[in-house]
């Protein structure tokens, strides 16, 4: 067994947490350090959707093709899926520390890159690279901070790295807010990027090597060292001796030259539960939709009825905020409350906010302002073409121009926005004729009484779902795996999470387009409830076990719904899955 065996969490685990400031600064040095990996993970998910905004003013090819808009989101998560699959290699092979290192190089470049891009090619080479960085941190982090952690604080620990997330998408909603009027706009947005991947590759070079990779790689005298520094004395020699024991049961078992493949995972019962747990949770993580709201956010805002860039990106700087308090309420409960409830507290409310955003699109959709042919002509000589020759155009609406099959048209809309406007050809020039009589002018969506109800809708989204399915899949893959396989095993895992997440980011605005924005959330609230059955049924409790209990568990579970009973045994509390 790895780690001093707790009887569970409870309440003191988060004051115990914050109480290392003072009795051992260095955990929370090295979590801290580590997680800043998170920080670019979330940095570069926030920026670009404000960015975007600006990319498509400057870039005339990337406005009129949504399938460009996309690629230049997803091509990072392309990235970050080859990162994350060779990152699981790099762990095992040269350890942690070495792994988070490369990802800041990489990382860094990538801004570079971005930055400097004078064409849509450039900067899509850019998002690859940056995706390269982001893939590897993405599991190289949490799994770091896992082996640093103490067993009874260790969910709070790693959640760190889920609040470092969270919190550098609302420092990315900060930087794009603050360059709004800038010069380059979306340039400086793309390229502080690099100073985050800066500092961490300069904290990393003073800080060591897993002491758990250490000591399976034969280095016991300097695990020794950094374990000493992580835990009591009075813990010390009981944590070194388990450790021992671990790693000499597993070469008796497995053998210590013994290739890893995809059978060897698929056989061993242990690994083939905790991955169907781990691979779910992160699937199911994208396909509840939750990176359709961080890449797209102020798309989504604008689709809503808001269409200011610079509102939208205020609105959007909202839900990031909320995202970043769920990951603080995450590190509160997830040792007190469990792994598993919330989980399914978070999903059960995802389900209800989608629900609400699925009727509050579709009434935006189907209620939207008319064509006024008075209003239209006004604005003389800019009239949209299709709806000139249509022989139905008093029935045009909002959404049936900004949909006109064979033109490029906007929506003008009255002084009063709810009033029927204009349907224009959509250029600078309409824009700005537009702008100059206090009028809004739409391409993204429709003005709207319900545009608040959708924003109360996402904030209810993000709320639910940054506490439980927001932090829990990273930190349950930190946990579930054994020794010997914790780096594949969480290559794996992660590199399915950013396949799932290249599926949605690269089909969203596709998908809003074909079958509607409404039809699109209601997609997600499906699979939510099928992701809470799953969760019901096959992913365990880890709350307070050492490590390697985890696989002692997991040997002995079967599949029910049982999981909110209170255990009181702490025998059985070890040993039963709740």
């Amino acid at each position: 067994m790895e780690g001093v065996i707790h009887t569970g969490s409870d309440a003191s685990s988060f004051r115990d947490c914050f109480s290392l400031a003072w009795k051992n600064p260095y955990v929370l040095r090295l979590a801290f350090s580590a997680g800043l990996g998170g920080l670019l993970f979330g940095y570069d998910t926030g920026v670009i959707s404000g960015a975007l905004l600006y990319i498509r003013d400057d870039f005339e090819a990337v406005d009129k093709n949504t399938v460009l808009q996309e690629s230049i989101v997803s091509m990072a998560v392309a990235g970050a899926i080859i990162g994350a699959a060779v990152g699981g290699w790099l762990n095992d092979r040269y350890g942690r520390r070495t792994a988070i290192l490369i990802a800041d190089f990489l990382f860094f470049i990538g801004a570079v890159i971005m930055a400097s891009a004078p064409n849509p090619a450039l900067l899509i080479v850019g998002r690859v690279f940056v995706g390269l960085g982001v893939g590897m941190a993405s599991m190289t982090s949490p799994l770091y901070i896992s082996e640093a952690s103490p067993a009874k604080i260790r969910g709070a620990l790693v959640s760190t790295n889920g609040f470092l997330i969270t919190g550098g998408q609302f420092l990315a909603y900060l930087i794009n807010l603050a360059f709004t009027k800038a010069p380059g706009t979306w340039r400086w947005m793309l390229g502080i990027a690099a100073l985050p991947a800066l500092l961490q590759f300069v904290l990393m070079l003073f800080l060591p090597e897993s002491p758990r990779w250490l000591y399976r790689k034969g280095r016991e005298e300097e695990a020794k060292t950094i374990l000493k520094n992580i835990f009591p004395a009075k813990d010390v020699e009981q944590e070194i001796q388990d450790l021992k024991d671990s790693v000499e049961s597993e070469f008796h078992e497995q053998g210590s030259t013994e290739k890893i493949n995809l059978a060897k995972l698929l056989k061993t019962k242990t690994v083939r539960r905790g991955l169907i747990a781990g691979v779910g949770l992160q699937v199911f993580q994208q396909f509840v939709g939750i990176n359709t709201v961080m890449y797209y956010s102020p798309t989504i805002v604008q689709l809503a009825g808001f269409a200011s860039n610079e509102t939208a990106l205020l609105l959007s700087l909202v839900t990031s905020g909320l995202n970043a308090f769920g990951s603080i309420v995450s590190i509160y409960f997830i040792d007190r409350t469990g792994r598993k409830k919330l989980l399914i507290i978070s999903l059960c409310g995802v389900i209800v906010s989608l629900g609400v955003l699925t009727g509050v699109f579709h009434q935006t959709t189907s209620h939207s302002p008319l064509v006024s042919q008075i209003e239209t002509s006004y604005f003389n000589g800019y009239t949209c073409p299709d709806y000139s020759s249509a022989s139905n155009f008093r029935s045009w609406d909002c959404m049936t121009c900004l949909k006109a099959s064979s033109s490029d048209c906007g929506f003008c809309s009255a002084v009063d926005k709810l009033m029927p406007g204009a349907c224009l050809i959509s250029n600078d020039t309409t824009k700005d004729l537009c702008h100059t009589d206090h009028r809004q002018w739409y391409t993204r969506g429709c003005p709207s009484q319900y545009g608040w109800l959708a924003l109360i809708g996402l904030a209810l989204y993000i709320i639910f779902f940054s506490p439980g399915m927001g932090t829990v899949p990273w930190i349950v893959n930190s946990e579930i795996y054994p020794l010997r396989f914790r780096g594949v095993c969480g290559g794996i895992a992660a590199t399915a999470n950013w396949i799932s997440n290249l599926i949605v980011a690269q089909t969203f605005l596709t998908l809003t387009q074909d079958i509607g924005t409404s039809w699109t959330f209601l997609l997600f609230g499906v699979i939510s409830v099928v992701a809470l059955f799953f969760v019901l049924v096959c992913v365990p409790e880890t709350k307070g076990l050492p490590i390697e209990e985890v696989e002692h568990m997991l040997e002995q579970r079967s599949l029910h719904f049982k999981f909110w009973e209170k255990r009181s045994d702490p025998l059985e509390k070890n040993n039963q899955v709740v």
